[in-house]
């Protein structure tokens, strides 16, 4: 027991100094994932911010000039152009020099003071349907915003009342602002775990092949490998709590705990790739088209597992990456604990156990 104890720590020892001695693997290791969490963290985002709005303002009075400051102090627009007519926005919205045309009508001020209906006109460029959709809704929240604030929403709230309407005061729970940085940020952690833990995997042991180094105690050479997979994560946690601001109202305890067991399926799933790949840049292309490209797509990261086709929501279920996405969001937003998360947490157990066992007789298998 002490001897085989003792190897294993000199295996561990020996790994962790050539991964001190080879620069590229300690980029991979450390600096990518920083890398990668500031970049996706701003990419992977469906907010949309400071985009170009041509105003045609027919009224020309304190009220429509109010009306049009409520778009301009969203954080959502800025007044780019102005037109005189409303045939002069669309050459704005054509050459792509503006996103959204915002029409006010004359007598624009006058009717709602009045508290007559009045109706604005908003047009915006289609050719991405989704910020087409996005802006439209930023729109939308001003108008009604304005239309329940600026312009004496208690005279409104009793006119509908005395009407027997019904007003709606909605909530938002978990993520109040609705920022898709805090839906998409804890997300992208749990990407860039995944892929620096398997491809640090799969090339180390790969690359021993190639030297002929190759020794057969494969528990030694994945004990370097988690513990890296645990500083990553303590840095893509950190990147996302105090660069992005992301709340974090769960344990964060019980988040590293989890996040382990996540590292056992990404350890299974590196030394998978070793015993298939026979050069690095084998393994590197097993990885990235076989795993990377469908766990990102399958897994809820860009789109939600409920719109796909029944038959794709089936396979999702084998994904680790599924698991610990809802893992990571629900603590993040949520606050959730184990008792929650007793589910995702069993899944990825079974998933890590059954994929690690596998590879290691794949491994001692293709050693013989």
């Amino acid at each position: 027991m002490k001897t085989s104890l003792r190897v294993i720590a000199e295996i561990v020892r020996k790994e962790f100094y050539q991964i001190r001695q080879d620069r590229r693997m300690l980029g991979v290791s450390l600096v990518a994932p920083i890398l990668q969490v500031i970049l996706l963290g701003y990419a992977a985002t469906t907010d949309i911010k400071n985009s170009n709005l041509v105003v045609c303002d027919q009224d020309r009075t304190a009220v429509s000039r109010a009306f049009v400051t409520g778009f301009t102090t969203s954080g959502y627009f800025i007044e780019r152009y102005s037109a005189a007519l409303p045939k002069e926005v669309d050459s704005y919205i054509e050459d792509g020099k503006a996103s959204i045309a915002l029409i006010v009508p004359a007598g624009f001020g006058e009717k709602l003071l009045s508290r007559e209906t009045v109706q604005v006109q908003a047009i915006l460029d289609g050719t991405d349907a989704n910020t087409a959709n996005v802006l439209l809704t930023y729109a939308n929240q001003i108008i009604a915003q304005y239309s329940q604030t600026a312009l004496g929403d208690i005279t409104l709230v009793k006119r509908a009342a005395g009407t027997g309407q019904i007003i709606a005061e909605p909530r938002v729970w978990f993520n109040p602002d609705l920022l898709s940085s805090n839906f998409m940020v804890p997300g992208v952690v749990a990407l860039v775990l995944m892929i620096i833990t398997m491809t640090l995997t799969s090339l180390g042991i790969v690359k021993e092949k190639e030297l002929g180094t190759l020794e057969q105690l494969i528990l030694g050479k994945l004990i370097p490998f988690t513990l890296i997979g645990f500083l990553d994560v303590a840095l893509v946690l950190a990147i996302a709590r105090y660069w992005f601001h992301v709340p974090l109202l769960g344990s964060l305890p019980v988040l590293f705990a989890l996040s382990g067991l996540f590292i056992l399926n990404t350890l299974g799933l590196g030394l998978f790739i070793s015993t298939i790949a026979r050069s690095q840049q084998q393994a590197m292309l097993i990885a990235q088209f076989f795993f990377f490209m469908p766990f990102m797509f399958l897994s809820g990261f860009a789109f939600p597992i409920s719109n796909m086709p029944v038959v794709i929501q089936y396979i999702t279920y084998i994904i680790p990456l599924r698991y610990f996405l809802e893992i990571v969001r629900a603590i993040f937003l949520k606050g959730a604990g184990l008792r929650e998360l007793w589910p995702q947490a069993t899944a990825l157990f079974v998933f890590g156990a059954a994929i690690l066992t596998m590879s290691v007789l794949r491994f001692h298998k293709k050693l013989e």
